[in-house]
Parts: structure tokens; C-alpha cells; sequence
């Protein structure tokens, strides 16, 4: 299987579950489960930080992550440079993820859908390539060179601020 065909996954302990089915309705894809395997409680950033690690450093490309509204996972997701993480509730904001925003991490809230809704979200973000239009591209850019900045302390102050 191709390495484009290759998405990692994680989940703090309200999606165990949710993951092992989303792997079942999506067998298309080659997935490397980064845990956990059952519903003890454990620390939602603990696996944010273990999947956004591997694409910050261009190990992959893609991953996913499921908490239980998908917000923790993206906020720790995107401490890590290079990444672009995306709550998506439905097919279209994933769509749009990927689309405008190249987005390589998608997070999933397992509460407020099923597995088989969030299937559909999966299938339709893993599908959509960066529209590569140069509007997007520009904002991407800008989006690391803020990165850069942010980490080396240089502070600027936003267009038409003073």
C-alpha cells in the first residue's frame, strides 16, 4: 500500500471504540493506531502530542485524532509546527479543511457523532487534495512564516494596529 494510503490515529479514552470501527468502515486506508487500545481515562495532549509529533517532522503525512468533542486534540495538535489541525463536525467543513487550509490533522468529537457519520467525514477529508489555488497557498505561507516568528519570540504587530 502506498504511503499516501497511510493515516495515523489516536484517541484519548472517549474513542477507542470509535476509532476501531472508523478502521473497519475505511479499509482502504493503512492504519497505524497510535492508542490507546481500551477506555481507561488518560490525558488527551498525551496523544495529540505523540501523532502531531510524527507529522510535524514529515514522518507522515496525515492523521487523525478522536477525544470526545475533537477540540482538545486540535488545540494540543497545533502546538506543533507544520501542523494544520481541523475540528470537522461534517463532510463539508472537511472538505473545506483540506481544500483552503491543507489541512494534515483531522479531529474527530466521538460524542457527537456516530462512527459511521464520522466515517463519512474521514473518507471525504482523506480524499480532497489542497486546491493548491494561489490565494490559499499565500495564507498557508503566511501561516508558517507566523510559525517561524512565533518561534524565534519575533513579535510584529497585525496590519493596521498600532
Amino acid at each position: 500500500m502506498s504511503s499516501s494510503k497511510r493515516v495515523l490515529i489516536a484517541s484519548d479514552h472517549a474513542g477507542p471504540e470509535f476509532k476501531a470501527t472508523l478502521q473497519k468502515l475505511l479499509p482502504e486506508w493503512e492504519w497505524e493506531d497510535l492508542g490507546p487500545s481500551n477506555s481507561d481515562r488518560v490525558d488527551y495532549p498525551d496523544y495529540a502530542e505523540c501523532l502531531s509529533e510524527k507529522v510535524s517532522s514529515g514522518e507522515s503525512s496525515q492523521g487523525v485524532l478522536i477525544c470526545g468533542s475533537g477540540i482538545g486534540m486540535c488545540i494540543a495538535a497545533n502546538k506543533f509546527p507544520g501542523v494544520r489541525a481541523a475540528v470537522a463536525e461534517n463532510a463539508i467543513a472537511a472538505k473545506l479543511s483540506r481544500e483552503h487550509n491543507d489541512a494534515n490533522v483531522l479531529c474527530l468529537g466521538a460524542r457527537f457523532m456516530t462512527p459511521e457519520q464520522g466515517a463519512e467525514i474521514v473518507r471525504v477529508w482523506l480524499e480532497t487534495p489542497f486546491s493548491n489555488d494561489p490565494r490559499h497557498q499565500a495564507r498557508i505561507k503566511k501561516i508558517t512564516d507566523l510559525e517561524a516568528r512565533i518561534g524565534t519570540l519575533e513579535r510584529k504587530t497585525p496590519r493596521g494596529k498600532k
